[in-house]
């Protein structure tokens, strides 16, 4: 089992930046793919990007391609999700995920990750 916190989140206006960070704890370590989610309200929780273990891979929705980048420091026990370019659309709350199935190096699917932070949330302004 693994706890994950979020943090970073905030208002910013529509072209600005936000970088946020997600801590993981707990006897599992931390050699797992991670992933980074979104809700707006009325919407689905929604895939934003994803890594691998070791951070040699990612994947990102279209939607962000471009403006956000996935990282992770595996020694500080930490995932990163740099978010640039912002506009109101990226409004939600954003989640940290993890996923300990040790199946495939990548997810995009909510329901193939094992482990969520509580979210923080973004608001962009126009």
């Amino acid at each position: 089992q693994v706890q994950l916190v979020e943090s970073g989140g905030g208002l910013v206006q529509a072209g600005g930046s936000l970088r946020l960070s997600c801590a993981v704890s707990g006897r599992s370590g931390v050699f797992f793919p991670m992933g980074w989610f979104r809700q707006a309200p009325g919407k689905e929780r929604a895939f934003v990007a994803g890594i691998t273990w070791s951070g040699g891979s990612t994947v990102y929705a279209d939607s962000v391609k471009g403006r956000f980048t996935i990282s992770r420091d595996n020694a500080k026990n930490m995932v990163y999700l740099q978010t640039n370019s912002l506009i109101p659309e990226d409004t939600a709350v954003y989640y940290c995920a993890a996923a300990r199935n040790y199946g495939r190096p990548l997810y995009t699917r909510a329901p193939e990750y094992t482990d969520w932070g509580q979210g923080t949330q973004v608001t962009v302004s126009s």
